[in-house]
């Protein structure tokens, strides 16, 4: 018998409230292993419990058995999504005369729906479940297909992932170049899973191995990891000076009709450095989405501004929204959130239109009816944003082709860049204004940073109110503006490396990785 048996049975013998109990406060533990926290280590204890509560899903008929694994599935993913996504409640206090009274709502209705990819995780695995060792395969194979589905259905939702619990430092972080952030998934499920694979059937042996195979894998991607940052020595594109401004504006500031010259200016004044001195603007000037807090096709005086600001070679990129009118009638019109590129002659040389929009942030599901009914997004744009075509690569002359990336699209893994176009380096702009001094710019600085390792692309950061950065194509940090600050970043760009890996063959890496999954969770039939 194993120390942890009694634990296990008593764990798995729970039933009503205090089973639901234990897996909401597993599931809500399991958040502190995301940024900032990061305390990754407490998933061998959560993920431990949640196994223990499937090995109690019993019963004499397939409705208690699946019934039980589903309601812990669905507690546990409640807890872990709750206690991870709270602070998108700061978005609907922007304005909170209109949106507050839908905070409480969506606190409660997004962890609730995103628990129902947990609960058939739960479910599935029952499905393949056994007493012994194997049953920790049965539960990695099922919380990454569950994963998949998270990041796919619906336009997906992949924020959180548990794979980000591996990537706590740039050393553990370079296993990204090889899995992917889907593939890492897979490899924390059965990791963090293993110490409960000390108890239930099995010989001694046998208990130990899987726990013993764990360690190997977390070694092995240290080791990995260790190994690439020891060779990885990036220069920067020669001749090439980028500025990154960060105006800091609180959101609950930024679209008030007074405050709208003076934000403009700020911009303006930012981008300008120190005018005093004698010396060369920067090539490349580059703003947050949704710079600034006007339609950019309103105001005709925008481009006349800019042109005066920017001096002979510079280019300004910057996140804007802005309104495409059908010429047989104005009233028939569009509105875009986009990246655009603006010459030192006020001229726009090219646009990229967001593709994958926020829910209810920048459309309603449904947009007509649920106006009709008097609802509307967080930006209330009437009739919502208007969807790209998807991804594109922009050039700037003297400058490498970057794709660029608006916000939440950052959160898509391998969903950007493609090897029969692959850029020099990728855009990230973004607001995270909305979310305050909380995990979530956090959570999303470090999913941005992982698109860079997994693409072997430096990736540059303009956020309106932070974090903003120059990052190379391992995750270094090589430029950073905190959360809240006001100020510029003057750097380089990194160079970018050979395509990875996960790049490559990302698909594959992963179909091998399910399948070896598939192959440890099937009980083989002795005679």
């Amino acid at each position: 018998m194993s120390v942890l048996d009694p634990i296990a049975s008593r764990i798995a013998g729970s039933r009503g409230w205090r089973r639901a109990a234990l897996a909401f406060s597993a599931g809500a533990i399991s958040a502190l292993a995301m940024p900032p926290f990061d305390v990754f280590p407490v998933l061998f204890l959560t993920f431990s419990v949640f196994v223990w509560l499937i090995d109690g899903a019993v019963g004499s008929g397939w409705r208690a058995r699946y019934g039980a694994a589903a309601v812990t599935g669905w507690c546990f993913g409640f807890g872990y999504f709750l206690a991870g996504l709270w602070w998108v409640g700061s978005a609907f206090l922007v304005d909170a005369d209109i949106f507050g009274w839908m905070m409480p709502i969506a606190i409660l209705v997004l962890p609730a729906g995103l628990a129902l990819f947990t609960a058939a995780a739960a479910v599935l695995a029952r499905t393949v479940w056994s007493g012994g060792p194997r049953r920790i395969f049965a539960f990695a194979l099922a919380i990454t297909l569950s994963e998949l589905a998270r990041g796919h259905v619906l336009s997906g939702f992949p924020w959180n992932s548990y794979g980000y619990a591996l990537t706590t430092s740039p050393v553990m972080m370079q296993s990204a170049a090889l899995f992917g952030i889907e593939g890492l998934t897979a490899i924390a499920a059965l990791v963090f899973a293993s110490p409960a694979a000390l108890s239930g059937r099995g010989a001694p042996r046998a208990r130990l191995a899987l726990p013993v195979l764990a360690a190997c894998i977390l070694a092995g991607l240290a080791g990995f990891g260790a190994l690439r940052l020891s060779s990885a020595h990036i220069g920067m594109v020669e001749g090439l000076d980028l500025r990154i401004v960060q105006p800091s504006i609180p959101q609950a500031e930024k679209w008030r009709p007074e405050n709208r010259n003076r934000i403009f200016s700020d911009y303006l004044d930012l981008s300008d450095g120190d005018a005093s001195a004698d010396a060369e603007g920067p090539d490349l000037l580059i703003w947050p989405e949704s710079a600034l807090p006007f339609v950019f096709d309103s105001e005709p005086n925008a481009l006349p501004a800019i042109a005066a600001l920017l001096q002979p070679g510079t280019t300004l990129v910057t996140g804007m929204e802005r309104i495409e009118r059908d010429p047989q009638n104005r009233n028939d019109y569009r509105i875009y959130n986009s990246v655009m590129v603006i010459d030192e002659a006020g001229e726009i040389r090219d646009i990229y239109d967001k593709a994958w929009l926020v829910p209810f942030g920048e459309f309603l599901p449904m947009q007509n009816l649920l106006e009709a009914l008097g609802l509307q997004q967080l930006t209330r744009i009437v009739g919502g944003f208007t969807p790209g075509p998807g991804p594109t690569t922009l050039s700037v002359p003297g400058v490498p082709a970057f794709v660029p990336v608006v916000c939440y699209e950052a959160i898509f893994s391998g969903a950007f860049v493609t090897p029969d176009n692959r850029p020099g380096w990728i855009l990230n702009v973004t607001n995270d204004g909305w979310f305050g001094d909380s995990p979530g710019p956090w959570q999303h600085f470090r999913q941005a940073r992982m698109r860079a390792v997994e693409e072997g692309l430096p990736l540059v950061r303009a956020a309106n109110t932070g974090i903003s950065a120059v990052i190379d194509p391992y995750g270094r940090i090589v430029e950073r503006l905190d959360l809240g600050v006001r100020g510029v970043i003057d750097s380089g760009l990194p160079q970018a490396i050979a395509p990875t890996p996960f790049s490559t063959f990302g698909t594959w890496v992963l179909l091998a990785i399910v399948a070896l999954l598939m192959i440890g969770a099937v009980e083989r039939k002795s005679g």
